[in-house]
């Protein structure tokens, strides 16, 4: 089954001196079973994804499932506007969520209790969501950190990296650069997906396209358009 996907929300990797406003990549999959979204955004992106949903015809509640690369605010904030969907998300995250590294002050509040009160799917090693729509785990980011895997209409391989590919910079230099897992299995996560995409749309940039000498670049500049009051 080929797949077609929209990058609604495009992620960006900005920062403050001591934070950031990095915004995070959110997808919407349609799928033969209905529509999905893969990740769903921090509370800096929710009315714009509203309105990207919008644009495209559709509400909240026209999605069916949602999946989850893992459990960072930045990253499943906005998944209580999906109160029609199923959620999927890996039983290594769960159990991470619950009690992350010291140094991790990403994951939110509530979050289990909040997936809990909707339909949830919790998922472990790796195979097929749906045929032709595949997830692996692809620690280091956090311990677990998931990515999914689908050919396109194009008949390009893309994954949807997550934070696994946070930006360009990780997929050049083929070695994570922040990790609450551990920085050795991020790299060999990053290594596995620059081996098998065509595409890759990172958790926190434009999406990486695959040159003729194998390298990946992106094509399109990003925007942001600030707007002070």
């Amino acid at each position: 089954m080929l797949v077609d996907y929209d990058v609604i929300v495009r992620g960006n990797n900005l920062r403050l001196k001591n934070d950031f406003l990095g915004m995070s990549s959110v997808t919407l999959l349609r799928l033969y079973q209905g529509l999905m979204l893969v990740d769903t955004g921090g509370y800096i992106s929710r009315l714009g994804l509203i309105k990207s949903l919008k644009d495209r015809g559709l509400k909240p509640a026209d999605i069916k499932f949602v999946f989850l690369t893992h459990l960072h605010f930045d990253h499943s904030h906005n998944v209580d506007l999906f109160t029609n969907a199923k959620v999927f998300v890996s039983q290594a995250e769960w159990s991470y969520a619950k009690s992350p590294h010291a140094d991790d002050m990403l994951m939110p509040w509530f979050i289990h209790e909040q997936l809990q009160s909707g339909s949830l799917e919790i998922i472990d090693g790796e195979g097929e969501l749906f045929h032709g729509l595949s997830y692996f785990p692809t620690p280091g980011h956090t311990p677990g950190c998931y990515s999914l895997q689908f050919v396109s209409n194009d008949r390009d391989r893309v994954i949807i990296a997550g934070d696994a590919i946070k930006y360009a910079k990780e997929a050049i230099m083929a070695r994570c650069d922040n990790a609450f897992d551990t920085i050795e299995n991020g790299t060999n996560s990053i290594h596995r997906i620059l081996q098998n995409a065509d595409r890759i749309v990172p958790g926190h940039f434009s999406e990486l396209i695959r040159q003729e000498n194998g390298a990946f670049a992106w094509t399109e500049d990003s925007e942001l358009n600030l707007i002070l009051r």
